[in-house]
Formats: structure tokens, sequence, C-alpha cells
């Protein structure tokens, strides 16, 4: 099969692996993790992307989960369009939704770091860098640069609301965990992890993860852990274990 994989970038490394050792022949799209600040973006983006591909690819496959319901919408025009039964990207770096689950259950919140996410700035839709640790993609860095840009737009007062109220998010993590996947050295990554974690007073944790199900996606291997969209049919949540449904699309 030839294949055309649309990917966010944070899992750069993982897609390009696994798309050099697919049987099959993979071309790729990457993404900037910045459309997740706008679901509509992301999902308009995705379509155009798919959209835009020409008929020789026999399906394209998805690194996205449904991602706040973003992917939720999406149709499969002429091909298949197949994707993990994900509610984001951390199911697919830990390989399995059950895994996912027993990491969430009876655990503090936590604040996900991956190794390509780490070397990429936190980019918003119009391109401005704002930091960004953590897979939760809540801006970090630069707080000095933004305050001046609220300043300059609200005054003082308002400027000095909003950066408590950017900053709330830190309170609602008890637990910054660093996602090893073993593709490249990822010691410096831990570290930086670790020293953020203790900074927000955070429980810190490595937690292994699994290339699995993407190695499962580029490889054609689309078991029950895929929804395949066939030509005419649209994505849609499914409220349920099974997180994504086909359904047909309007029109």
């Amino acid at each position: 099969m030839r294949l055309h994989a649309i990917a966010c970038d944070v899992l750069a490394r993982p897609v390009y692996l696994c798309a050099a050792r697919s049987p099959h022949v993979v071309d790729l799209t990457l993404l900037r993790r910045g459309l997740h600040d706008d679901p509509r973006e992301l999902r308009e983006t995705l379509q155009g992307v798919i959209d835009g591909l020409p008929d020789r690819y026999d399906a394209v496959v998805l690194g996205y989960g449904l991602c706040g319901g973003a992917a939720a919408g999406i149709e499969a025009r002429s091909i298949p369009v197949v994707l993990p039964r994900a509610h984001d990207c951390i199911t697919l770096f830990l390989g399995a939704r059950e895994r996912y689950a027993a990491e969430t259950e009876d655990r503090p919140a936590t604040y996900w770091y991956v190794r390509d996410q780490l070397e990429r700035p936190y980019l918003t839709t119009d391109g401005k860098r704002l930091g960004g640790l953590g897979v939760g993609g809540e801006p970090d860095d630069d707080l000095d640069e933004i305050r001046a840009d609220y300043v300059a737009k609200y005054g003082e007062d308002n400027a000095d609301y909003l950066m408590e109220v950017f900053g709330a998010w830190r309170s609602r993590y008890g637990r910054g965990a660093f996602i090893a996947m073993g593709i490249a050295d990822e010691s410096g990554d831990e570290v930086v992890t670790r020293e953020q974690a203790d900074s927000r007073g955070w429980a810190y944790e490595r937690v292994e993860g699994n290339l699995v199900l993407v190695r499962r996606l580029l490889d054609g291997d689309w078991d029950e852990d895929m929804l395949i969209l066939q030509p005419g049919e649209r994505l849609a949540m499914s409220y349920d274990e099974q997180v994504v449904k086909a359904v047909p699309a309007a029109g």
C-alpha cells in the first residue's frame, strides 16, 4: 500500500521511525501542535490536507486522537481515513487505551512530557511563541513578554488579573511524568521534566512508552484499536470506550 500519514509534530520521532520500518510506502505531513489552541482550526487544517492529497494513496492515517473533539467531523472523501481509538496523543505514546486508563485512574492529574514536545516551542495559531513544556500545551515560558503584551493591550490592572488566571492551570496537576520512548538519548529531557515538576511542587515519575499503536497505524495493521472511515463517512464521538465512530457524512 501507499499511505499518507498526517500527525502532530509531538509525534515526529515515533512517526518517522515507524514509517521507515513500515512494509508500505509512507509519505508524511507533520502539523504544528499549536493548532490545538483552536479545535476548529485543527479540524479544518486536517480536512484540508486530506482533501488536497492525490488519489494515488490507498489510505490516509492520522497520528491524532480525538483531541478534545477537534477531530470530530473529519470526513473521508475518495480514500479511507484511519486513526487510533484514542482521546489524545498520550494514548499513542503509551501504546494502549488500557495503559492510559491505568495511568490516570486514582492518580493525581498528570502533566505529561515527551522529548519531541520539549524540543519544539509552543505556538499559538498566529505563530507566536509562548513556550510550552508538557503535553497539556499550557503556556509556561516567556511570562515577562506575555505580561508586557497584556499591559499594552489591556492595561496594568487587567494584565495582572490575566497573569493570575494564566498561571492557575499549575494547581490542577499533582504529577509531572516523562514518557520515555527509547528512540534517542532522553536523559537531558528527563532532567528538565524533573526540574519542572519540582519547581511546581508535583511528584515526578518516568513512564515507559510503547510504539505499538503508531507502528500498527503505519504498518496497516488496523485491528479493533483503529477506526477506518470509508469514503462517504464522517468521524463522530461515540461517548463510550470506543471513543470514536463512523457515521454517514452529511449531504
